[in-house]
């Protein structure tokens, strides 16, 4: 199975959520991939590109930088640099652990405890890209670390909520799975099926992070993806 979804067209290429002088973040659609890779497909830097060229009638090259990812089935909130300053400064504070990132994750079976914290050791296989738990000491075993809560359930699926303290490979997926608690449509990780538009159910819903020029906190919430299961599950938050 890959992780490629299928591509759906839509009228505007993208969603923008905020946008100043030196960044530019967006709600992500299960299907974009972040950075262009050996598909060919035209990543979403790129329509974020012609995107501002459009608006704002720029000739020539227009900058965008890419300061983080989210894996291709996923969707949610990314910040983009419009600028080579504040590229570095968001780079730095990535690198630092500054930003905040809470996620939203529909799920097959509710978790024993209804919040925790998970720590584990993971390894990544690139020939599956695929990352796996294993033991302290094992080669390439990174530590990593999420806490979850509980949300609420559907008659069949359940939402969490996840905070990350570390940034690993594929890690909200493989540490959710390794509790019996496997990501909706994640085929890969040992979801029962497939979602129809090959997203997955993790949404990236939540960005905080220093403005890299006005050091004021910038925090985002990227709405929910337009799914009946998402709308019922978003509507029971607010």
């Amino acid at each position: 199975m890959t992780d490629h979804p299928k591509i759906h067209r839509f009228e505007n290429p993208v969603d923008v959520l905020h946008i100043d002088n030196h960044t530019i973040i967006v709600n992500k659609r299960a299907g974009d991939i972040v950075q262009g890779d050996k598909t060919g497909d035209e990543p979403l830097s790129e329509k974020i590109k012609n995107y501002l060229k459009e608006k704002f009638n720029k000739p020539g090259n227009v900058f965008c930088g890419v300061v983080h990812r989210l894996d291709r089935p996923t969707s949610g909130a990314l910040v983009f640099a419009r600028t080579s300053k504040g590229l570095s400064r968001l780079n730095e504070q990535f690198r630092k652990g500054i930003p905040e990132k809470t996620y939203w994750a529909i799920v097959e079976q509710v978790p024993e405890r209804k919040e925790g914290r998970l720590e584990h050791f993971l390894a990544k296989n690139p020939d599956k890209n695929k990352s796996f738990v294993t033991q302290e000491g094992k080669h390439g075993a990174k530590q990593a670390v999420l806490n979850y809560k509980w949300l609420a359930s559907s008659d069949r699926y359940h939402l969490l909520e996840v905070k990350l303290e570390t940034g690993r490979h594929h890690q909200i997926r493989c540490q959710l799975a390794a509790i019996g608690c496997i990501i909706k449509g994640d085929l890969k990780y040992g979801a029962k099926r497939s979602n129809p538009d090959g997203s997955i159910g993790l949404h990236a819903r939540t960005l905080s992070f220093d403005h890299p020029t006005t050091k004021e906190r910038v925090t985002i919430t990227a709405p929910a993806p337009d799914d009946s299961l998402w709308r019922y599950f978003e509507s029971g938050q607010r």
